[in-house]
């Protein structure tokens, strides 16, 4: 009787799993300071958008005016890129960012 061939290893399980850790690292979602939108405009879609108080809404549109940018969320990269295709369509300048903090 001939005994089977051992088989090679496929690569494809180690790029999967390359590929699912990338996409599992973490993504922040940040807001630029734009000139046409008013501060309480913003306030009201930070608010619609990721459910903050007022407080904390208020605080991120603050930073967003005096240092021109903000990070409102940080997680997955799939809801990442859900919340600034989001806060786009609001006419909001929002991208996504890897986030290096680890």
């Amino acid at each position: 009787m001939i005994a089977p061939r051992a088989r090679a290893e496929s690569p494809l399980p180690e790029i999967e799993s390359e590929t699912a850790r990338k996409l599992a690292d973490r993504w922040r979602v940040v807001v630029l300071n734009d000139p046409v939108n008013l501060m309480s405009y913003v306030v009201l879609v930070f608010r619609r958008v990721f459910g903050f108080d007022e407080v904390r809404a208020r605080k991120h549109m603050l930073e967003v005016h005096e240092r021109g940018r903000s990070i409102l969320w940080t997680g997955g990269r799939e809801q990442a890129e859900a919340y600034v295709y989001t806060l786009q369509q609001w006419h909001l300048s929002a991208v996504l960012e890897p986030d290096e903090s680890d």
